[in-house]
């Protein structure tokens, strides 16, 4: 009996043990991929989950990428909106409102923030713990725990494809409980993408809301 136990335990351990590295060596991967990766196109598309109403929006746009940290995501149904990490300052823009808000830069910058995971620029071994969940649809499932949450993100899932090593879809958990998850489709990986296309001047007849002394960042990142 107890060395039916002890070999329960052990088995136990090195399956444990064995999840621990596929995670890691999974997170390795991806990020070996992006350290690779110039620039990148996708289209998207987005579910916000709002856990105490449980309202659930769904939208859909593009997104271009550009290193070291230059990203233009605009989100074309059900409403036009632009989300611009340009050189200096972050713009969240509302074209039918004629509202643009601007954000400082250092939003972005954490990587533990949204745009830094889609991106694959998130430092996901020194700033998450790091699991396995399980292999879904063809997919490797990792699930991230930032190891100093924030607002925005208390829990990460990532669904990744195990011939590219590209991100395809995550799931963002804020603190609230609401969620934002995003599934990207026809990537494109090291293409030319114009400098001038992470670049924003508002038109003279918006309103522009300077944010960059708020700590808030927008609810896409």
């Amino acid at each position: 009996m107890y060395t039916s136990l002890k070999s329960l335990a052990l088995s136990v351990a090195l399956l444990f043990l064995t999840d621990a590295a596929f995670a890691q060596s999974v997170s390795e991967r991806v990020q070996a991929q992006y350290g690779t990766i110039t620039s990148m196109r996708a289209d998207f598309t987005q579910t916000l989950v709002h856990r105490e109403s449980g309202s659930r929006e769904e939208r859909s746009g593009g997104l271009s990428f550009a290193k070291p940290l230059f990203v233009r995501m605009e989100t074309r149904t059900p409403s036009p909106e632009l989300l611009l990490v340009g050189k200096d300052v972050i713009w969240n823009v509302f074209p039918e409102e004629e509202i643009a808000y601007k954000y400082s830069l250092s939003l972005a910058r954490d990587s533990r923030s949204i745009v830094q995971v889609m991106t694959g620029q998130a430092s996901l071994d020194k700033d998450f713990h790091i699991e396995n969940q399980k292999e879904e649809g063809g997919l490797l499932v990792l699930d991230l725990y930032p190891k100093e949450p924030t607002l925005a993100m208390v829990e990460a899932r990532l669904w990744i494809d195990p011939k590219t090593n590209l991100i395809k879809k995550l799931r963002i958990f804020d603190f609230y409980g609401n969620e934002n998850e995003m599934a990207f489709s026809r990537q494109e990986v090291n293409v030319d993408i114009p400098a001038a296309q992470f670049t924003y001047t508002p038109p003279k007849s918006f309103v522009v809301e300077d944010r960059t002394g708020d700590a808030t960042a927008p609810g896409n990142m």
